[in-house]
């Protein structure tokens, strides 16, 4: 915990500089890490300079990370990366003017998702504010509802209460960012005033005290449990984005069937359903459902939301964070957890008949969607290689080398991306038509998953994958744990519209990150839209598909990322499985 004593004085000992922008700057982002920060982002700008200068002399003093970054936008991502990853706050640090606009699309998926976020942007003190003065627009309260606290500080003046200030404010903006007091982390922002002489050089720093996350008010103590009984009608668990290892340790207690998207953090374990879209259209099976708990957020079918809406199923949501919960028929019983009954039994002849049909259902519509989505690449019979008959051993060989220069199709793509990653790896997916192909298709397997779920925009992925890479490689390191890779799987319009988290500065420590971008030309995601019935082809085309004519591999070279093209599965298999190393992308040309 951070020190008691930081709500009230400074725990920091600092140099005083006589400077007050520097001063405060320095106490503020010190008494941040004295808080729990451990990241912070910056992008370059006058009005920010003292607070950039303390960050690298904190830096410098090994008492935190640094990323510098020229795009705020990207800066923004990267950041929520690293909150996503961590569960921490990363602080990003703009300049004025347009700077603080180009974090707005971080910050609202932050909102959405529950990621905690600080954002400090530097202002004009109010003398300077309403008069036209350069790269000065309104910036107090810019992120309106998005925020979990919103702070105009006034220009810091040089006197002795500037550092105490700065410490209360740190700490009440890390306990509002991670949610201490009302279990629902998100953003917070801190507008801060400067005044020229906007910095002095910042002399070298004494120990800074690196303080742990303050302890968050879980759901018991706001009062949001409840009890769902084990018996009665037939119910099923369905774990949305970052539901999280909770949605299949409650299912598998209970005895009910999970059915978790890719993105949930729950895509494991015996009750697991990945054919759920399929069972949920059919009378045995999603006709049969009286009852579902819900996890998370789900958004990648259409098929759990018209369940839901039902008017015979009782749906109870699970929202922790208390403040924004799922509710598509807007009449769920919310809670803030959920327990099995005493007398659930996930043993009894009911709960398995339940749990078994489902999961059986779905092992067999997967099998038969992966013989009709790729039928060069089933594995060949290796009864075949055991026989001594040597036209069955001619047989076997031929199908081995046809499963190897099998061309890749979506759904190939995404079973060997989801096969080659670890639980020491992360996997990133975008907002792109590639992750409801991996929902289809990918077995279960306990993998730490990210995805921006909360707005589902296509903007920020890779940002946000460098941002997940950089914490989750960073703990490894300081553990003495196996480092792993981060994959991020996207289609080409989401590469090209993030491209700028490409750039990196040369002093900048690189991530093991490999993007795999499906290039199939544009957003084939709307050619399953009832739009691509109605609308004429041309039209249809230009506003919606939108072909674009960026070449990725000189894209790629330009920004100083290795590039490689694979079309067969072979080729496929050989580039995941390959040691990390470094940035590197990996374009899949993809059938439209």
């Amino acid at each position: 915990m951070p020190d008691a004593r930081a709500a009230d004085e400074p725990a920091q000992r600092l140099p005083r500089t006589g400077n007050p922008a520097t001063d405060y700057a320095l106490a503020l982002l010190a008494h941040l890490i004295g808080a729990g920060v451990r990241d912070i982002v910056v992008s370059p700008g006058s009005r920010s300079q003292a607070l950039a200068l303390a960050a690298a002399e904190l830096e410098r003093a090994g008492a935190v990370r640094l990323h510098v970054r020229l795009d705020e936008r990207v800066g923004g991502f990267l950041a929520l990366g690293i909150g996503r990853e961590t569960g921490a706050p990363a602080a990003v640090v703009t300049t004025s003017g347009t700077a603080t606009a180009n974090l707005h699309p971080a910050v609202l998926e932050a909102h959405e998702s529950g990621v905690p976020l600080i954002v400090i942007t530097a202002d004009r003190p109010p003398e300077l504010r309403g008069i036209r003065s350069s790269q000065t627009t309104h910036q107090d309260g810019l992120y309106g509802v998005a925020v979990r606290l919103a702070k105009d500080v006034p220009a810091p003046s040089g006197e002795e209460e500037d550092v105490a200030t700065a410490a209360r404010l740190a700490v009440e903006s890390v306990r509002a960012a991670v949610g201490a007091e009302t279990a629902d982390p998100g953003p917070v922002h801190l507008n801060l005033a400067f005044r020229e002489p906007l910095s002095v050089a910042v002399p070298p720093l004494p120990v800074v005290e690196r303080g742990a996350l303050p302890a968050l008010a879980g759901a018991q103590k706001l009062g949001r449990e409840t009890v769902v009984p084990g018996i009665g009608p037939s119910t099923v668990v369905i774990a949305g984005a970052d539901a999280g290892p909770e949605a299949e340790e409650y299912a598998r207690s209970a005895g009910f069937p999970l059915l978790a998207e890719v993105s949930s953090g729950s895509r494991f374990g015996p009750n697991l359903v990945v054919a759920y879209r399929e069972l949920l259209r059919e009378p045995e099976f999603g006709g049969r459902v009286r009852r579902a708990v819900v996890f998370g957020h789900p958004t990648l079918s259409r098929e759990v939301p018209a369940l839901l809406l039902r008017d015979d199923v009782e749906t109870v949501v699970v929202a922790p964070r208390g403040r924004q919960a799922y509710n598509p028929g807007r009449r769920a019983v919310i809670v803030g957890a959920v327990r099995p009954a005493v007398e659930a039994d996930p043993r009894s002849p009911e709960a398995r008949a339940w749990v078994g049909l489902w999961v059986s259902a779905s092992r067999r519509l997967v099998e038969a969607a992966e013989r009709v989505a790729s039928p060069d690449a089933t594995a060949p019979d290796l009864a075949k290689a055991r026989s001594l008959d040597p036209s069955d051993a001619l047989a076997f060989a031929r199908m081995e080398l046809a499963a190897v220069r099998a061309p890749i199709t979506r759904p190939l793509l995404a079973e060997a991306l989801w096969r080659h990653t670890w639980p020491h790896d992360r996997l990133v997916l975008g907002a792109s038509r590639l992750i409801r192909d991996a929902d289809r298709i990918v077995p279960g397997k306990r993998l730490r998953v990210h995805s921006n779920r909360g707005l589902a925009g296509i903007d920020g992925t890779i940002a946000t994958a460098i941002g997940v890479a950089l914490a989750s490689q960073a703990v490894a390191v300081e553990t003495g744990t196996l480092p792993g890779i981060t994959r991020v799987l996207l289609g080409d319009l989401a590469l090209l519209h993030d491209a700028g988290a490409l750039l990196g500065g040369s002093g900048e420590a690189w991530p093991n990150v490999q993007v795999i971008v499906g290039n199939d030309g544009g957003g084939t995601i709307f050619d399953g839209l009832e739009v691509a019935t109605i609308a004429s082809p041309a039209a249809f085309d230009r506003v919606l598909y939108t072909p674009q004519r960026g070449d990725i591999a000189a894209l790629s070279t330009a920004y100083g990322w290795a590039h490689r093209v694979v079309r067969t599965k072979g080729e496929l298999d050989q580039a995941l499985s390959a040691p990390p190393a470094g940035a590197s992308v990996l374009e899949v040309p993809l059938e439209r």
